[in-house]
């Protein structure tokens, strides 16, 4: 019988950096403890246990001044918030893949996207991405994004951005990005399946298609484990799911000439040896020996040339170089300005000991025996393909914007210098581009030349397909009395044009407001943000007339609300006419002072006893809904004081 290991059985860098963190903090003698199990395998957590490491369920449960880990599949924002004010020191262990996620799902609801997730619902990882935003849709299956889309047409218009759970069959995947691409005009699709769940899962298949049975180790809890015991399952007959050696029967691959072992990201590496231990048995010694030997003799022989993309073992970091075995007679090694194209990374952060990593040959010193590698140069090469492939493609990719210079702004794509023009960033004429520094952006690449190492991009061209889609989404679900929350982008003397998300519709001066104004910008300024409604639209010549004021908000009313016939108020005289005096009760309602109620004895003219601006007491001794007319008297409250002043006797 052969026995087959697959090179990427075990931990993944996620889990095993985990892992790590809470060896370190347990090493360091501190009272430890874990949100939730750190990864789904219970020799790990027993492991754990025995060290004094504790589980919480809450974070409520922390004890002062102890360490919390979060786990690697994360944990939501509401629950990293309780965390937060708990006095306790919090390491995040979560995967740096998923907390991407957590990345992308946050900044596209801020702009105004709905995010998609692709994944098991009740899985911890999905259940804490869902927990970046605020209205996620998750969908386990094809069949239901498919059936999701078809219930409402509108809903193909809408901008989505789909993620995948990290774990997720690249099948799967597939099958739901060619739905979105196919149904949706706007969807924004993130490949977050993890690159070393991918090498698994194709390994497993390639395993399972050429070995007669497959042994899957892994925790029965593991995600990731039991979908590599489902792809193996569809080419091999004989597939056995174990969680350790203990669960293994020797006996029942005796008829197989050959077997292939794979596992999980959660299993540890001591547990996958003890399988294969066991399971070896049945080789031949000489026929090991006779492997490796011919093994060696080809790495001894092998060649090394400048250009070369090669793998090697990580033996050491050091403070100038990594340090990498090739298994030639070559000793390799990487500058530290070679690592890696961010400036911000550091090899020990991202590396360990034993870590496999894929370089490029930068030179040979055959005579001193040693190859300089350069990981950063393989990854530019990469990420120049990926912009090519972007630019033909018209895919929107991100970028940090790094400096302003005299044209636009440069940004850095994955390590690539990417020029922005001025008219390219959706910045007005004369605004300043300075602001956009340091920040992520999304573009797309309108030209690449390679060979001169010129690349430009446009955030405008990615702006504009938004507006239009948002300008689409409007027209189809548009209707009379519907409100939006709009932002003023110009005024005129006869309204305000407002931004409603794409669609700009015109508040007329009328609708601003229930009093009588001259101009618009005595209510609303350019920049505010207010809520409007549609009053009509008209879809062939592109118009919306919105109104602002309400009827919440009508003067009338707001008096009606508050006062009555009989009730004193403290009013403000606006105008004397030659008949009374008008008073202004609240803003935008006035009442008339007839000169016969002005004062407790006959006057001339009003300005005899009243003057504009003057307040004073008024009583209300009628109200007309009808005509919206108000009648007001001094007179009544000077009467009454005189009957209720006491009698003077002689």
């Amino acid at each position: 019988m052969k026995v087959i290991l697959a090179k990427t059985a075990g931990f993944c860098f996620g889990v095993d950096r985990a892992v790590s963190l809470v060896e370190e903090a347990v090493a360091q003698g501190k009272q430890v403890a874990t949100l939730g199990p750190i990864i789904h395998n219970r020799h790990v957590t027993a492991h754990f246990a025995e060290k004094g490491v504790r589980e919480l369920q809450e974070p409520e449960e922390a004890q002062p001044g102890s360490v919390v880990v979060i786990r690697s599949h994360g944990i939501s924002r509401a629950v990293y918030e309780r965390l937060q004010v708990q006095d306790v020191e919090i390491v995040d262990a979560t995967c740096p893949f998923v907390k991407r996620i957590h990345k992308i799902v946050l900044r596209a609801e801020e702009q105004g996207r709905l995010p998609v997730i692709i994944g098991t619902k009740s899985h911890p990882e999905v259940q804490a991405i869902a927990g970046w935003c605020k209205h996620p849709l998750v969908f386990e299956t094809p069949e239901e994004l498919s059936s999701w889309l078809q219930e409402d047409p509108a809903r193909c218009h809408l901008p989505l951005t789909m993620v995948s759970q990290t774990t997720s069959t690249q099948n799967l995947w597939e099958r739901c990005r060619k739905i979105i691409k196919k149904e949706c005009t706007n969807g924004e699709i993130f490949d977050t399946i993890c690159e070393a769940t991918e090498n698994r899962q194709k390994e497993a298949n390639e395993l399972s298609q050429s070995c007669d049975a497959m042994v899957v180790i892994g925790d029965s809890m593991s995600s990731n484990t039991k979908r590599l015991a489902m792809i193996c399952g569809q080419h091999c007959k004989d597939v056995v799911l174990v969680e350790d050696a203990c669960g293994l029967d020797v006996s029942h691959f005796s008829s197989a000439r050959s077997v292939g072992i794979t596992a999980g990201a959660s299993t540890p590496a001591w547990i996958i040896k003890e399988v294969n231990n066991i399971m070896s048995e049945e080789i031949k010694v000489e026929t090991a020996q006779e492997e490796d030997f011919a093994e060696l003799l080809e790495q001894s022989i092998k060649t090394l040339n400048n250009g070369d993309k090669v793998t090697g073992i990580v033996t050491a970091i050091g403070a100038t170089e990594i340090q990498v075995d090739l298994g030639t007679k070559h000793a390799g090694y990487i500058p530290v300005d070679d690592f890696s194209s961010d400036p911000s990374v550091k090899p020990e952060d991202v590396l360990k000991v034993g870590d496999e990593i894929e370089v490029l040959v930068v030179h040979v010193n055959d005579s001193e025996g040693t190859a300089r590698l350069s990981k950063k140069r393989l990854e530019a090469g990469k990420a120049w393909e990926e912009i090519e492939a972007a630019a033909e493609s018209k895919a929107v990719v991100e970028g940090l914007i790094t400096e302003e210079n005299k044209g636009g702004i440069v940004a850095n794509v994955k390590g690539v210098r990417v020029f922005i023009p001025a008219s390219q960033t959706g910045v007005p004429k004369g605004g300043d581009l300075s602001k956009l520094v340091k920040t992520t952006v999304q573009m797309k690449i309108t030209e690449v030349n390679r060979a001169r190492r010129r690349v430009v991009g446009s955030i405008r061209a990615v702006t504009n397909e938004l507006r239009k889609a948002a300008q689409e989404k409007i027209w189809a679900e548009i209707e009379v009395g519907k409100k939006y929350h709009g932002v003023v982008k110009s005024l005129t003397s006869y309204g305000a044009f407002v931004d409603i998300g794409g669609v700009d519709g015109m508040v007329h001066v009328s609708e601003l407001s229930w009093n009588r104004i001259k101009n618009p910008a005595e209510v609303v300024k350019v920049g505010d943000e207010i809520e409007v409604f549609v009053i009509s639209y008209d879809p062939e010549k592109k118009k919306i007339s919105l109104g602002y004021k309400t009827p919440e908000t009508n003067p009338w009313n707001i008096f009606l609300n508050q006062y009555k016939v009989g009730d004193v108020a403290k009013v403000k005289i606006v105008k004397l006419m030659t008949f009374g005096a008008f008073a202004e009760i609240i803003p935008g309602v006035d009442g008339l002072i007839h000169i016969s109620q002005i004062a407790d004895r006959r006057i001339g003219k009003p300005e005899d006893v009243l003057s504009e601006g003057q307040e004073v007491d008024a009583k209300i001794i009628d109200i007309d809904a009808e005509n919206k007319r108000i009648s007001l008297s001094i007179r009544a409250l000077l009467t009454a004081a005189e009957d209720e002043a006491p009698a003077v006797e002689e």
